[in-house]
């Protein structure tokens, strides 16, 4: 389990490599290239990730679904990313991510929308605590 600050440290430098994937690309690529572009950036230093990352559903106990949902990119282990290209960041957006932390059990998400001028603009984060 990672502290705060590291928590803190690694968000960081995935939002540092997004910027640098949408410097390379702006605006107008699909979901999955950008996901692709930046899953190789975190790699080029050093962050390791999975992309696609089934993520089950359960129901007292019981597994009701193992491939309903699929977090866009899940890095180090501990942070949900998830990449949109729309052209503004909904409620449901939101939730979704926030569906995908709590399915996975991971305290810390990020909402990347790569389709804006600035990408700081197409950012959220989220922390979510569990009991």
């Amino acid at each position: 389990m990672k502290t705060r600050e590291e928590l803190n440290r690694l968000s960081g430098e995935i939002v540092d490599a997004a910027m640098e994937v949408h410097r390379e690309f702006v605006p107008g690529l699909l979901e999955r290239v950008y996901e692709s572009a930046l899953q190789r950036e975190l790699s080029l230093r050093g962050i390791s990730s999975r992309r696609q990352v089934q993520t089950e559903v359960f129901y007292k106990g019981e597994t009701l679904d193992e491939d309903a949902y699929r977090i866009d990119l899940l890095v180090d282990e501990c942070v949900v990313v998830e990449i949109k290209t729309v052209s503004e960041i909904f409620p449901i957006h939101e939730a979704q991510l926030h569906t995908y932390m709590r399915l996975a059990k991971k305290n810390l998400g990020l909402l990347i929308n790569f389709n804006v001028i600035l990408l700081r603009d197409g950012i959220k984060r989220r922390v979510i605590h569990f009991p």
